[in-house]
């Protein structure tokens, strides 16, 4: 099974009004941590996971996600170590990682892939990366397998939305908000998930500003295919003595607001 057919199979399988894709920070607080953090959104009704590598210079997160990279890189945490840590998370869910194109860049973009669907990776999201520049990354990432996830924001003109949508890979990564990632209230999700899904045939999956079960559930009523929640449980993973049973508890709150 390709990456993406591991994405495509997890949005169809779930036993949810929307699969749940939790985000957690490669190395946060430290790699054994984040893959127990990992294991323990899967357990608590995880469809998928977003894992992001570490940067110096993190442009899309908001201030709790950028501070937990910060310390990841801190204590040593190295692209090669989250990436051992999705190779240790794949076979239970697909995991989709989230970086930055210098990474990407500084390995070089055939290499940096290839190792990326050798740690069994399903996916990549690199939010840096405009449409008009991503066609070495996309083909790349077609001939291995992988979904090129791009990211659309509620102020992207109907026409680029239609060109993005239509190389969508995986999923259609859909910012409910503009600006960085954080905990919002007051979102209109009905309307910009509507957008998204009329410009794509991939699934629709909702991100930035999700933080609790009620905003889970009425992004499902909204009509998306997927939630995406971060900094809420990032916090959490930095406020506990036992990181992965915070996470847990709260990925179970948001899959229970997503059954039914």
């Amino acid at each position: 099974m390709t990456g993406v057919e591991h994405i495509a199979a997890a949005f169809a399988g779930a036993d949810k009004r929307a699969a749940l894709m939790p985000y957690l920070m490669g190395g946060f607080p430290d790699p054994a941590t984040s893959r127990a953090i990992g294991d323990a959104c899967i357990d608590a009704g995880a469809d998928l996971l977003e894992l992001g590598i570490p940067f110096s210079d993190p442009l899309a997160d908001g201030p709790v996600i950028a501070a937990a990279g910060t310390a990841a890189l801190r204590a040593g945490t190295t692209t090669d170590d989250v990436l051992a840590v999705a190779e240790a998370l794949a076979p239970r869910a697909p995991v989709v990682l989230m970086t930055y194109v210098n990474i990407v860049l500084a390995r070089g973009v055939d290499r940096f892939v290839r190792q990326a669907a050798d740690a069994g990776a399903a996916g990549l999201i690199v939010p840096d990366v405009p449409m008009e520049e991503a066609g070495p990354l996309l083909e790349a990432c077609d001939a291995a397998g992988l979904a090129l996830v791009p990211l659309v924001a509620p102020t992207t003109p109907d026409e680029r939305l239609r060109e993005i949508g239509a190389r969508a890979r995986g999923f259609l990564y859909t910012v409910s908000v503009t600006g960085i990632t954080g905990e919002r209230v007051g979102v209109d999700y009905a309307t910009i998930v509507g957008r998204a899904s009329a410009a794509t045939e991939v699934p629709v999956a909702l991100g930035f500003g999700i933080s609790n079960a009620e905003q889970a559930a009425r992004a499902a009523d909204a009509g998306a295919d997927g939630v995406i929640v971060g900094s809420r449980l990032v916090r959490e993973a930095a406020e506990s003595d036992d990181p992965a049973a915070a996470v847990g508890r709260v990925v179970g709150e948001l899959a229970d607001g997503l059954v039914g």
